[in-house]
C-alpha cells in the first residue's frame, strides 16, 4: 500500500486533472464543440473516479483502525478534490446552458 503522502500526492494530481479537464470541456462548449466538451467531461470523471478510490482507500484505512495523521498536504489534497468536483459539477451546468443558448439560436436562425 502507498504510503500517505504518495496518495496525497495522487488527490492532488487526479483532481487537478480532473479540474482541467472540465476547464477545456468548457471552452469546447464556448467554440461549439459540444462533442468535445461531452468527452473532455468524460476523462474528467475518470480522473475523479481516480482520486475517489484513493480517498476511499484512506477512509478505510480509517474505519479498519489505522488512523493517519492529519497532515497539511492531505488537507490540501482533500480540499483539491473537492474542489475539482464542484468545477465539474458547474462545468456540466454551463455547458448544458450553452448547449441550450446554441440550440435556440440556430433554432431562430432557421424561422427567419
Amino acid at each position: 500500500m502507498e504510503n500517505l503522502e504518495q496518495q496525497a500526492f495522487s488527490l492532488i494530481v487526479h483532481s487537478g486533472d480532473g479540474r482541467s479537464y472540465a476547464f477545456e470541456a468548457i471552452r469546447a462548449s464556448k467554440e461549439k464543440d459540444f462533442e468535445k466538451a461531452e468527452e473532455l467531461l468524460k476523462l474528467s470523471s475518470k480522473e475523479f473516479e481516480q482520486a475517489h478510490h484513493v480517498q476511499t482507500e484512506l477512509l478505510t484505512m480509517e474505519a479498519d483502525g489505522n488512523s493517519s495523521i492529519l497532515s497539511l498536504l492531505l488537507i490540501h489534497a482533500q480540499d483539491h478534490l473537492m474542489t475539482g468536483i464542484t468545477v465539474k459539477q458547474l462545468a456540466e451546468e454551463l455547458i448544458e446552458i450553452r448547449r441550450e443558448i446554441n440550440m435556440d439560436k440556430e433554432k431562430n436562425k432557421n424561422i427567419q
